[in-house]
């Protein structure tokens, strides 16, 4: 996920940096590279930023369009606004069309924050599942090279075993990892709300082709939290609302072994018919 400094072209915003990277292709899904990378890759703009305030506390990506793996891509990081205690961000992606104009693939927005301490609590409930240890790893095969970057234990809602039609709940809760293991950071974390296989396939039993739109994560941990994860495994929990009209949603769910909620995730994804 390294990104090197670039220069600004044209008149950029005032406090923009620019700087450039590429897909990694171990990375690589069915089209373009796995978007929970590339969502990473948008986020450690803002982390590297000289300006930066705080640690994120939000960040919203629009995927609009595939990355090119073979073509390196220009990363735009913003600060449109920074309060006493508050910084808004707004990110843009760029790469080079065949004519060599400047497309974008991506644009987001992220807000960072010093935290105070302050009373807190948590309403949402941990899933109770085997400890990640006692659940064998999940071969799912194939040749897309992203899933290989993952320790996948599944415990319940798995893909379909046959590809008929058939409908089932959405629910699919799992732990998960790098492969091989690095310690969490915020930017690993971003990628790992993305990590679930899309809820249609599970809803429905039919391999249509998906590709998610726009992803938000909310983030419920500082790093220190993040630091005491470590290499662990994360439970997560991934789940639709509706289906409707070429579109569904995901929400998810992100929790380190001791119990702690790391993030919360939605997103909104096409698929095709």
């Amino acid at each position: 996920m390294a990104l090197q400094p670039q220069p600004t072209a044209g008149a950029p915003a005032p406090g923009t940096r620019c700087w450039q990277g590429r897909a990694h292709p171990g990375y690589q899904n069915m089209v373009g590279p796995f978007g929970g990378v590339t969502a990473a890759q948008a986020l450690n703009a803002v982390l590297q930023h000289p300006d930066r305030l705080g640690e994120p506390v939000t960040l919203t990506v629009n995927f609009a369009a595939a990355v090119d793996p073979a073509t390196p891509f220009r990363l735009e990081a913003t600060p449109a606004r920074t309060n006493r205690s508050t910084q808004h961000w707004t990110l843009r992606m760029l790469q080079p069309d065949a004519h060599g104009a400047d497309q974008v693939v991506l644009t987001g927005s992220a807000v960072t924050a010093v935290r105070r301490d302050t009373w807190s609590a948590t309403d949402a409930v941990m899933p109770q599942l085997p400890p990640p240890d006692a659940v064998a790893p999940t071969p799912w095969g194939g040749p897309i090279p992203w899933i290989q970057r993952y320790d996948f234990r599944l415990c319940e809602g798995s893909l379909p075993q046959h590809w008929d039609g058939s409908e089932a709940d959405s629910l699919t809760r799992l732990w998960l990892r790098d492969e091989p293991p690095r310690p969490l950071d915020f930017c690993s974390l971003t990628a790992c709300a993305d990590a679930f296989f899309p809820r249609v396939w599970r809803r429905r039993a039919l391999m249509t082709p998906i590709g998610t739109v726009s992803m938000t994560v909310y983030f419920h941990a500082s790093r220190a939290e993040l630091a005491a994860t470590g290499t662990g495994h994360l439970l997560g929990q991934a789940r639709a609302q509706s289906f409707f009209n070429g579109y569904f949603d995901q929400s998810a769910e992100l929790w380190n072994p001791a119990g702690h909620l790391l993030a919360t995730t939605h997103q909104i994804v096409y698929f095709k018919e």
